[in-house]
């Protein structure tokens, strides 16, 4: 892990001295982005903004195997312009560079690298975050709830758009958004499409104080895809949809909750779908003058299929989310054929500084299924359920800091324990990931 120590402690180095040298005599400096003072001599239907992000991180036991380690640097730079002719017109578009050094892939390939792209490009009649009626049209981010089902998975560093129609309503304590919509496809060298026959349907319902102090969130969505074969390898046709609802709040003396509860059926040419999944939390703020501490217990539940040649899917599909850090921050695990139960503890020892320590614990849903990372990428499976469910446990921590708008800085480090699973299914290694991440903002 050599070369990812000496990464993590050159960019926290630079931010370090950075922040000892900018002017302590202007205490305006912290309030204007460079953008913002451009952007004053231009005319105002022209905006222009950007952020730069460096990421050094790496890993120890890729795929719990020993001798298998990688040490990187991730760099993307998002240039943004927004042109408005007219209060009710907008058009707005992103420009991503998002590159990869030293790492062991030949050629670099997405999440890692995907040069000078279009990352966004759409154009909005009205406004979908502040007015009543809003309808937007192009390459665009789509991210819901705490992005558990669609997202823009930002973490990544090619992160994730949508070629998308969204419509949005909103009438006092409702909004609904409607929306069709296909994924791009990141392809490095080349201009990203999205993929015809790949295709997402959603209607996402927001509705305030029906409960006291709460938000709920029904949803439904439906995925389409085409060129997938059914368990016995005929062709087919994947339809089938997502009826959920997401439903957060707050108790009196500081406690907090938050559920959220989805049902997938549909089918894959002749064989059916049905699966489902749960998330629940509980949390607690302590009422101290200055850490704010807040501790949580979490438990997810997705399911899994118990035979691949049955006919039945039961694996729930986690469709385009924002995967990282929501069942342990090495993102070795996803809400797939899973049990998870977590204990969190986060503090906010000033308005610039966070701190977060977690514990996570993982069983298979069903051990004749396998497990699936972040990413929903199969790890491994042993179809015939000898291998246990248990599968390990992973402490992980992160902190953060905030020196200005302009520039924030952040790290951490994560290590899983394998558990019966992993031991029997693959070698074993317990897996390591460290990171040390800066952010410039223009």
């Amino acid at each position: 892990m050599s070369r990812v120590t000496v990464l993590g402690l050159l960019i926290l180095f630079v931010s370090l001295r950075a922040f000892s040298q900018a002017p302590a005599a202007n205490p305006q400096a912290d309030k204007k982005l460079l953008s913002e003072n451009v952007n004053a001599q231009l005319p105002k239907w022209l905006q222009l903004g950007g952020e730069y992000r460096a990421r050094a991180e790496g890993f120890t036991g890729g795929g719990f195997k020993f001798n298998t380690k990688d040490a990187y640097l991730l760099s993307r730079l998002r240039l943004n312009m927004t042109l408005r002719p007219e209060l009710w017109l907008k058009f707005g578009f992103q420009a991503e560079d998002a590159r990869v050094f030293w790492k062991n892939q030949n050629p670099a390939a997405p999440p890692y690298q995907d040069t000078f792209d279009l990352r966004q490009g759409y154009v909005e009649l009205g406004d979908i975050e502040k007015n009543r009626i809003g309808f937007r049209a192009g390459r665009q981010e789509l991210a819901f709830g705490d992005e558990r089902l669609i997202g823009n998975s930002n973490y990544t560093n090619t992160a994730r758009s949508f070629d998308a129609l969204r419509g949005s309503l909103r009438s006092g304590r409702y909004r609904i958004d409607l929306f069709a919509a296909r994924v791009v496809r990141q392809e490095d060298g080349e201009f990203d499409w999205s993929t015809p026959g790949n295709n997402l349907y959603g209607a996402y319902g927001r509705i305030e104080a029906l409960v006291p102090n709460a938000t709920v969130e029904p949803y439904f969505l439906w995925r389409r895809q085409s060129g997938l074969k059914t368990e016995l390898g005929t062709p087919g046709i994947m339809n089938f949809g997502t009826a959920g609802v997401r439903w957060v709040g707050k108790f009196r003396a500081n406690w907090d909750y938050g559920l959220e509860m989805d049902r997938q059926t549909g089918s894959l040419g002749a064989d059916t779908i049905g699966s489902w999944a749960g998330h629940w939390v509980l949390g607690k703020t302590l009422p101290t003058k200055h850490l704010h501490p807040r501790i949580a217990l979490e438990y997810n539940y997705a399911s899994g299929d118990a035979n691949p040649q049955d006919g039945h899917r039961g694996t729930f599909d986690q469709l385009y989310a924002t995967g990282h850090d929501k069942y342990g921050m090495d993102d070795q695990v996803g809400w797939k054929n899973i049990r998870n139960a977590r204990l969190s503890f986060e503090t906010k020892p000033s308005k610039k500084w966070t701190a977060i320590a977690r514990y996570d614990a993982w069983w298979l849903a069903d051990p004749h299924d396998g497990l699936y990372n972040a990413a929903s990428t199969l790890i491994v499976r042993v179809a015939n359920g000898s291998a246990g469910r248990f599968v390990g446990q992973e402490l992980d921590g992160a902190v953060a800091y905030n020196f200005s708008r302009q520039f924030q800085f952040s790290g951490g480090f994560g290590h899983i324990f394998p558990g019966t699973f992993l031991n029997n299914a693959t070698p074993g290694q317990s897996y390591n990931y460290p990171y040390a991440s800066t952010t410039f903002v223009f």
